[in-house]
């Protein structure tokens, strides 16, 4: 990865950035560029209270809250941005509303790299309708002045619908700080690692590769 002016990483909820991106972000900051994470929310409807659980629905979001700060500070991510929109209702935001939001922080930033969801091919509303205002904004940048947009896409069908992925990231250098990410968010996580202990201890080859590669689809806009 060469080094950008600066990245700005927009996502709904905490531990999107951990689980696909996070060795990407940890690599733009080993190269000395500055990463904005943009979260448009705290998690608060998510279903896992950790296992066995320790927290309740009304405490989640302190605790989600907490677990972000935590994740971001192990990638070394200098400049974080909580939102404040409610979980589970991005897609029924008011789209200019969406839009003026991340072209906010575009104007204020300035990024040659911006990193989100694929609208349409990321499985949870949340993800697609953050996505789209995302692509919104940067179109609303003439062609020649726009960052780079790099989304992330795991619907099924995905690849017969966009093609293969353009980008892929080998993150194996910071591997280790994307595990310490992934476990930051430990109420939604941590049954996952325990039934990943033998794997992760073997290297199982599966686990590796799903761990130390990082993809992603170069957004094509309309001409």
């Amino acid at each position: 990865m060469e080094k950008e002016r600066h990245v700005l990483v927009v996502f709904p909820h905490p531990d999107d950035e951990a689980f696909g991106v996070s060795g990407t972000i940890a690599s733009h900051v080993k190269n000395g560029t500055p990463v904005t994470y943009a979260c448009l929310t705290l998690g608060e409807m998510g279903r896992n209270m950790g296992n066995p659980p320790f927290t309740t629905r009304e405490n989640l979001p302190k605790i989600r809250k907490e677990e972000l700060k935590e994740a971001a500070g192990v990638l070394g991510i200098q400049d974080l941005r909580m939102l404040g929109f409610r979980d589970k209702t991005i897609e029924f935001e008011d789209e200019e509303k969406l839009t003026n939001v991340i072209s906010g922080l575009i104007n204020e930033l300035n990024p040659s790299l911006i990193i989100t969801f694929y609208p349409g091919y990321s499985v949870h509303p949340d993800h697609d309708a953050t996505g789209a205002a995302v692509v919104r904004a940067v179109e609303k940048i003439p062609a020649a002045a726009r960052p780079a947009l790099h989304c992330v896409a795991f619907s099924n069908n995905c690849e017969q619908e966009i093609g293969e992925p353009n980008i892929l990231n080998n993150i194996s250098p910071v591997a280790e700080k994307k595990l310490a990410a992934i476990r930051a968010h430990r109420s939604q996580t941590e049954q996952m690692f325990n039934n990943m202990a033998e794997k992760l201890k073997s290297k199982d080859p599966q686990v590796m590769k799903w761990i130390t590669n990082e993809r992603f689809w170069t957004y094509r806009f309309e001409k």
